[in-house]
């Protein structure tokens, strides 16, 4: 399970405010967010098991987020999703050909946010009836976990509520790890219903999942703002222990410039 809760405000000093935790088992050996050594203008964690990522953004204000979508069989020999993030990230082209590029037949179950600085894109590989596989999204808030954008999940509903009202008044980007931090699930009643037991549901139906082999391992709070990007990551350990956080906070290139660079 993860979570990405955003505000997409275009025409804002602030276009994308993001909020997202990223579920995993503790066991699977990550980097923390940084600046690639090999992509230096891209920012993200990275899996060090596959190489890819699962949320980042770029110097010029490029943006990639993905969850898992829980579905069917598994597929063993399926390419890792978290390249998708990367190669958007390192990619010059707009989000919507880079999404309409993608054969999505060759990965599990994914979906995927993607921002270009001009539309923000959500796509994904898993068709679900009155919910189209790709879409541009209109400005406001929304909430995306491990079902299709728009799913009546309790996590995604008022975590997107709880964005909304955070960014209204003067806020920090530790708010934002504060509001992630939710451990309290919610009414049995408003548990998604996928034919696991309601113990199941109950565990991973919270904002921030605590376990000892699975649980939330990144909170991620981002605000990327027309001339401003800043970004923090706080590490999570087994049992919902803090880790350490990480923070950036640099001028966001333009594209013009980035291209009279070389870059």
């Amino acid at each position: 399970m993860c979570l990405i809760l955003l505000q997409y405000q275009p025409d804002a000093p602030e276009p994308l405010i993001v909020a997202a935790n990223r579920d995993e088992f503790h066991q699977r050996a990550s980097a923390p967010a940084h600046f690639w050594q090999d992509r230096p203008d891209l920012l993200a964690g990275r899996d060090l098991v596959a190489g890819g990522t699962w949320l980042g953004c770029t110097r010029e204000g490029r943006f990639a987020a993905l969850t898992n979508f829980n579905q069917g069989p598994s597929m063993p020999a399926a390419r890792s999703r978290g390249e998708l993030v990367d190669g958007f990230l390192s990619a010059t082209e707009d989000a919507m050909a880079y999404a309409q590029g993608i054969s999505g037949e060759h990965y599990a179950g994914f979906n995927l946010l993607l921002y270009d600085g001009n539309d923000l894109i959500y796509t994904s590989n898993v068709s679900v009836p009155g919910t189209p596989r790709l879409q541009v999204l209109p400005p406001g808030h929304y909430g995306l976990s491990n079902a299709e954008l728009g799913a009546a999940w309790p996590k995604c509903e008022i975590g997107a509520e709880r964005l909304r009202q955070t960014v209204q008044r003067n806020y920090h980007l530790n708010d934002l790890l504060d509001l992630l931090n939710d451990r309290q699930p919610p009414a049995d009643a408003t548990l998604p219903n996928r034919g696991r037991p309601v113990e199941e549901e109950r565990h991973l139906a919270a904002c921030f999942i605590v376990g000892e082999h699975y649980g939330t391992r990144a909170s991620s709070a981002l605000s990327l703002g027309r001339d401003q990007i800043a970004f923090i990551e706080r590490s999570w350990l087994a049992g919902g222990v803090r880790g350490e956080d990480v923070e950036f906070s640099f001028l966001r290139r333009s594209t013009q410039h980035a291209k009279r660079l070389g870059a």
